[in-house]
C-alpha cells in the first residue's frame, strides 16, 4: 500500500482509435510530436513528469526570487551538501544545462570521454565540444535475461584498452552514470564506483558521476551489495557519491521536481570557477542558474524526500510490478527491471522487422495506436550508428500513476505483441543535422504505405 494519498487530480482521457491514428500521422510517427492532451498514459520519460509533495508546494510559496544571494539557493546548496556530499553547487535550468556547463569546461577537440553508457544529451554535449564519447558497459549488460545484480557497471578494462591507443593525456574526464539509463536503467555497485574512481586517478582525469537517479541506485545497492545490507539509502548515496570529483544532476529525476539541475563539485578549485563563469554565461547568475526561487525551494525539499525509505521503496516496487505484469503477458522485457523504467525488447517482440526498419519505433507507434500509451525508442533510431538492441523504454513518472494505469500499459503492450506480424517497419523522411538528437524531432513513415501527413481539416 502506498504511503501517501492524492490531494490533487489531473483528468486524462483515452481518445477514440481513429483520433489516435490521425494524431500519430500528424506527428510524423514520432511520439515526441504528440500533444500531451492526446496521450492517455504518458511513459515517454520520468524526467520532470512526477508529482510533487505538499511540502514541496509549500516551499514554493516561500521561494526567494532575489537575483543574487537567494535564500532558496542556499537551501538547495545545503540539501546538496547534506544528501549528496558536494560542497559547491553551480545551478542550471535542467540536466542538459548542467551538462553544457560541466562538459563545456572539461572537453576539447580530440578528447576521449568514457562512460558506462552515454545517454543522448550527454553524448551530444561531448560531441558538440569535439570529444569522442566511448561507452564501456560490462559484457552482461547486453544479456537481457541475465540476473547479474549490477548490469549497469563500468568495464574498466575496455577503457584501459582505449587509453593504450589514444593516450591518457587525451582523456580529461571519466563519467559513471547511476543508474545506467542507456543500459535499461541498470544499477551500479559501490565497488565498481571505487574501481572507476581509481582508474580516473590512474589516467589523471576528472571523475564525474551522473547522479540523476542516485537514490534509486542506492536502493539497489542496499538490496544487492552485501557490504551495504544494513546501511540506509541516504548513507549509501553519500558513500557512492563521495568518490567523485564532480556530479551532474537533473533535478527532474531524483530531485522530484519539474525543472532544475546543477553541477556539484567537491572542491572550490579551478573547475568550480570555470563552471561558475560558464553557468553565468549560459544559465544565469550563480545563485539561480535559470531557476526561479520557487523551483530552487522545491528542489531542496525534493532531494531530501528522494532518500526517504518509503518513497524510494515504493518507487522501485512500482517499476518492478510493471515488469512482472508485462512478463506475465508474454511481452519480452529486459530483466531484471531497473529503477525508473521497464525496457521492452522490440527485436524479440517484432522479429519480422529488420533492424534498419526500426522495430523499436514501430513498437512505440503501436503502443500509442493500440492504447494511447506513449513510450520512447532507445535503439538504433535514437542512437544512429550504434549496434544497440532496439529497446522501448516505459519510463514511470514518480508518484503519478496507479496500479490500474500500469495494468492498462501491460494489456496494451500484450495486444501489440499478439498482432505483431501485422506491424510494418519505418523509414526516416526528415531529421535534424545532429544525429545524437534526431529522435526528438525526426519524422518517419511506415514502409507498407507512402504516408504523407494528413492535409489540414477544412
Amino acid at each position: 500500500m502506498r504511503s501517501y494519498k492524492a490531494t490533487m487530480v489531473d483528468p486524462i482521457r483515452l481518445l477514440p482509435r481513429e483520433d489516435r491514428e490521425a494524431a500519430l500521422r500528424d506527428a510524423g510517427f514520432n511520439v515526441f510530436n504528440l500533444d500531451s492532451a492526446d496521450v492517455f498514459v504518458d511513459l515517454l520519460t520520468d524526467s520532470g513528469t512526477g508529482t510533487m509533495s505538499n511540502a514541496q508546494w509549500a516551499a514554493m510559496f516561500r521561494g526567494d526570487e532575489a537575483y543574487a544571494g537567494s535564500e532558496s539557493f542556499h537551501e538547495l546548496e545545503a540539501a546538496v551538501r547534506d544528501v549528496m556530499g558536494f560542497e559547491h553547487v553551480v545551478p542550471a535550468h535542467q540536466g542538459r544545462g548542467a551538462e553544457n556547463v560541466l562538459y563545456g569546461s572539461l572537453v576539447s577537440e580530440g578528447d576521449v570521454v568514457f562512460n558506462n553508457a552515454h545517454f543522448d544529451t550527454t553524448r551530444a554535449h561531448i560531441a558538440a565540444n569535439g570529444g569522442d564519447p566511448v561507452d564501456c558497459p560490462v559484457p552482461e549488460a547486453t544479456d537481457m535475461d541475465s540476473d547479474a545484480p549490477f548490469k549497469g557497471n563500468f568495464d574498466v578494462e575496455t577503457a584501459r584498452e582505449v587509453v593504450d591507443d589514444v593516450g591518457a593525456e587525451n582523456v580529461p574526464v571519466v563519467v559513471l552514470t547511476i543508474t545506467n539509463n542507456s543500459m535499461a536503467g541498470q544499477p551500479v555497485s559501490v565497488a565498481n564506483t571505487r574501481e572507476v574512481a581509481a582508474f580516473a586517478d590512474e589516467v589523471d582525469a576528472t571523475f564525474v558521476i551522473d547522479a540523476c537517479r542516485f537514490a534509486e541506485n542506492a536502493h539497489f545497492v542496499q538490496r544487492r551489495e552485501p557490504e551495504f545490507a544494513d546501511a540506509s539509502v541516504a548513507a549509501i548515496a553519500r558513500e557512492q557519491l563521495s568518490y567523485a570529483d564532480a556530479c551532474v544532476m537533473s533535478g527532474k529525476k531524483d530531485g522530484l521536481v519539474n525543472v532544475g539541475g546543477f553541477v556539484g563539485l567537491a572542491d572550490r578549485g579551478d573547475l568550480y570557477e570555470q563552471c561558475r563563469q560558464r553557468g553565468i554565461l549560459f544559465e544565469g547568475f550563480s545563485t539561480y542558474g535559470g531557476m526561479s526561487g520557487r523551483d530552487l525551494a522545491a528542489f531542496a525539499v525534493g532531494l531530501r524526500e528522494a532518500v526517504d525509505p518509503p518513497y524510494v521503496e515504493e518507487r522501485v516496487a512500482q517499476v518492478q510490478a510493471l515488469c512482472e505484469a508485462l512478463d506475465d503477458r508474454g511481452v519480452p522485457v529486459y530483466q531484471p527491471a531497473g529503477g525508473h523504467a521497464v525496457y521492452v525488447n522490440a527485436n524479440e517482440a517484432l522479429p519480422h522487422i529488420p533492424r534498419d526498419q526500426y522495430p523499436g519505433q514501430a513498437f512505440v507507434c503501436e503502443l500509442y495506436r493500440e492504447g494511447g500509451v506513449r513510450a520512447v525508442e532507445l535503439g538504433r533510431f535514437a542512437f544512429p550508428g550504434t549496434d544497440r538492441a532496439d529497446l522501448v523504454r516505459l519510463a514511470v513518472p514518480r508518484r503519478t500513476y496507479g496500479p490500474d494505469h500500469m495494468e492498462h500499459v501491460a494489456d496494451t503492450a500484450a495486444a501489440v505483441c499478439e498482432r505483431g506480424e501485422e506491424v510494418s517497419g519505418y523509414e526516416v523522411v526528415s531529421e535534424p543535422s545532429m544525429p545524437e538528437l534526431r529522435h526528438f524531432s525526426a519524422e518517419l513513415r511506415p514502409l507498407d504505405e507512402a504516408t504523407p501527413k494528413s492535409p489540414p481539416s477544412q
